[in-house]
């Protein structure tokens, strides 16, 4: 298709659309000659991971977790 008057895009928009779709290319549409918008078509749907679970595998946890990682003794608010 390419380029449309925003005419005939106006006229036949649900066509132009479904054929945007089918042939996955993008049309100008024009006012008097000059390009003022484009149609283009949507990006193809991205299969969502569950997020629970998402982060299986991808860290290590190494040493205590409970135990704080710098020595609380370093703040003089937290010495007695």
């Amino acid at each position: 298709m390419g380029k449309i008057a925003i005419s005939e895009f106006k006229a036949k928009c649900l066509a132009v659309i479904d054929e945007v779709n089918k042939t996955k290319k993008s049309v100008i549409i024009t006012r008097r000659g000059e390009p003022i918008a484009e149609l283009i078509p949507a990006a193809a749907k991205v299969k969502r991971k569950e997020w629970l679970g998402s982060m299986k595998d991808t860290f290590e946890i190494v040493g205590d977790i409970m135990e704080p990682v710098i020595d609380l003794n370093e703040f003089e608010a937290y010495r007695a």
